[in-house]
């Protein structure tokens, strides 16, 4: 049996906020651990076929500000379907998780803050000051992991989750992958919550 979760996303997603603390509660219920993999989600969407929020149909806009309020609802969540900085620049919030990951912190709360921050607060987490002063609130020197995150060390852990998102065929954020198999979106959660309770095999394309 897997003992881990990879947690694939980006903290700016709406969906990935949504499922946070319900992927929290799986892997602390049946004592998983769960590997933070913030990646480049263009990367991903050029291989997936998907475009960004703004240049998909007009129906396609509706339906995912539906989606948003639903989930919203369904996990208790707090939030604001047009928050004021969205769309933003995901990757220096992203590369600050990578940084915590690096140096063996639990990026957990700071991972969650960020998606409050945008979608909550209306906060500009582009903002090297707003991220500082959230890693300060989750307990973290904010000007150390903020100087980390801009060093080559850091971005190439990034690129290598995104390629390790493409093996593993995640077609966007957020998605897990549990004894290789993929689960796509916070509405899937349940699903992978059936299958590490029930120890079934993965599932494989290949059929």
């Amino acid at each position: 049996m897997s003992n881990s979760i990879d947690y694939y996303f980006t903290c700016i997603s709406p969906f990935a906020y949504l499922g946070h603390n319900k992927l929290m509660e799986i892997a602390n219920a049946h004592g998983k651990s769960v590997h933070f993999k913030p990646f480049n989600i263009f990367g991903v969407w050029d291989v997936s076929g998907a475009v960004p929020p703004a240049e998909r149909p007009a129906i396609r806009q509706r339906y995912r500000k539906i989606e948003i309020q639903r989930a919203a609802v369904m996990r208790d969540t707090c939030m604001n379907p047009s928050p004021k900085f969205f769309p933003t620049n995901p990757a220096p919030a992203d590369l600050c998780i990578c940084a915590l990951v690096h140096t063996g912190e639990d990026p957990s709360k700071f991972s969650q803050e960020v998606g409050r921050a945008v979608w909550e607060r209306n906060l500009q987490v582009a903002d090297d000051k707003v991220l500082v002063s959230i890693l300060d609130e989750c307990g973290f020197d904010g000007n150390e992991t903020l100087a980390l995150s801009k060093t080559d060390v850091i971005t190439e852990i990034r690129d290598i989750n995104t390629q390790d998102a493409i093996k593993s065929d995640a077609i966007g954020a957020p998605a897990y992958v549990y004894k290789g198999e993929v689960f796509w979106g916070q509405d899937r959660l349940e699903y992978l919550e059936q299958m590490i309770a029930s120890d079934r095999r993965a599932f494989s394309p290949d059929v």
